[in-house]
């Protein structure tokens, strides 16, 4: 492929992208996307983690081992590397246009004409040999070698050739990025799971907490320092969570059979990190440059490709309007009896036969493939352009998420670790009558709320490294 078909150039601040290929100059500015601090930092090193391989990223074991089943078992996956195998099979029918085709021909035929024809008056009057006329009904026997060849004058064959070639090239980056997702979404769905979990362990641990106080209400129920109300109150709010256990337990169901038709398999228990969720922390991920989008990114190049492909295409196109050449040949043996069939010279044949054909009258089809691949072009150009601003869109996403979620972390984990105080405060001060059983209730209902919340942000910090690494191009090597 030659660069100079593509000029792409990426300061920083700004993003600019021009095309040499005879259709008008596009440019993307990014210096009015408001960019995070960290990309200012991270834009001047030269390390870049969407170059690690996916192994060496996700480092826990049996997230390795899913992605590994994932990458051979995937249905998805096995499809697509088919229509890979199809468009590289089709290197190879665009190869043997334009090469010479020879083949081998034989062929019998019976031949009776009418006696008062031409050629029934010259067979009646001229003898093959002295006092041998034709025989009647004449037969004929044949075989040789047939070749024919266009000559390519104007590279229509072979630029249609190249244009197979790079759009097999460009299946293999669609292949790539879906690896990149498909090593994305196991991920996301295997954290997912790990925080379901850690949701569904911290219900139970506030179901406990709501049981004593259940029977410590009950028991100042009998010494008449509390109500029937109270003590109600407290066994529906046990029961109102008890109930949310089967939820979450539902939710862990639909998301281990996600991970199971991802990785190609019958539904079953995924095996998985038992880690405390809120112990881990998300990985520092290392962006590198902006120009290593263009590198990294298999939809950028497959884009890229696609646009040089639809190039090529307008040559293709445009070669229609030209005349085209062709030779045609052939040479072998010929005789009305197989028994004179290989006499030399009598019964050798060959033929050379050359032709040009150039169309002159009622070309409309001809202009309308060429207006079509020269408006496909520039649509590629455009889907190009989209593609690139879509990838430094993702990437600056992810990093101000990564950025406003660990700040919200801190905060959530501060409140939590003060409600979680607040429930043996509110206990105390109801059972000295200093506060009223409500207080109690709220309490331990906002600790419980806080503690999803965290949870969901440790899980929503995981997604977006995990959504940052793939938006970087990264999985697919």
């Amino acid at each position: 492929m030659k660069k100079n078909n593509v000029i792409k150039s990426i300061a920083f601040g700004s993003l600019f992208i021009a095309f040499s290929c005879g259709i008008p100059k596009v440019t993307i500015k990014e210096n009015q996307v408001n960019v995070p601090s960290s990309f200012t930092a991270n834009s001047k090193a030269t390390s870049n983690d969407a170059k690690v391989k996916w192994k060496d990223f996700f480092e826990d074991k049996n997230l390795q081992q899913l992605i590994d089943s994932a990458l051979v078992n995937n249905k998805e996956l096995n499809i697509l590397m088919q229509k890979v195998a199809m468009s590289q099979n089709e290197i190879q029918a665009k190869t043997g246009e334009y090469l010479p085709s020879v083949g081998f021909g034989a062929g019998a035929d019976l031949d009776k004409v009418g006696k008062y024809t031409r050629n029934g008056a010259v067979e009646e009057n001229l003898n093959i040999r002295e006092e041998e006329k034709f025989p009647e009904p004449l037969t004929n026997y044949k075989f040789g070698l047939y070749s024919s060849w266009e000559l390519d004058v104007w590279k229509k064959l072979r630029n249609a050739k190249k244009v197979a070639v790079m759009e097999f090239m460009a299946s293999q980056e669609g292949k790539n990025y879906l690896v990149t997702n498909l090593v994305a979404e196991i991920s996301s769905s295997y954290f997912e799971l790990i925080a379901l979990d850690s949701q569904l362990k911290n219900l139970e641990q506030n179901i406990e907490i709501q049981k004593n106080a259940l029977e410590i209400v009950k028991l100042l129920k009998e010494s008449a320092r509390t109500t029937q109300l109270a003590v109600k109150r407290f066994e529906a709010e046990v029961q109102k969570n008890k109930s949310e256990i089967y939820n979450l337990k539902q939710d862990i169901v639909e998301t281990e059979n996600k991970i199971n038709f991802l990785v190609g398999r019958t539904p079953r228990p995924v095996i998985r990190s038992t880690a405390n969720f809120l112990e881990m922390q998300p990985k520092l991920v290392q962006v590198g440059l902006p120009a290593d989008i263009l590198e990294n990114r298999p939809d950028i190049k497959k884009a890229q490709l696609e646009m040089e492909a639809a190039k090529l295409n307008v040559k293709v196109a445009k070669a229609n309007f030209y005349p085209s050449f062709g030779l045609k040949a052939g040479v072998g043996y010929e005789a009305f009896n197989p028994k004179y069939l290989l006499n030399s010279p009598t019964s050798l044949l060959y033929s050379l036969a050359g032709d040009a054909i150039m169309p002159l009258v009622n070309r409309n089809a001809i202009k309308a493939e060429y207006k079509n691949a020269s408006a496909k072009q520039i649509q590629t150009v455009f889907e190009y352009e989209q593609t690139i601003l879509n990838a430094y869109t993702e990437v600056v996403n992810q990093m101000s998420k990564i950025d406003n979620l660990q700040q919200s972390f801190k905060l959530k984990e501060d409140q939590v670790k003060a409600l979680n105080e607040s429930i043996d405060i509110a206990n105390q001060l109801f059972q000295s009558a200093r506060a009223d059983y409500m207080e109690v209730l709220l309490t331990q209902r906002d600790a419980l709320e806080a503690k999803t919340a965290l949870i969901e942000t440790r899980k929503n910090q995981m997604l977006a490294v995990v959504n940052l690494y793939k938006a970087l191009g990264g999985g697919w090597n």
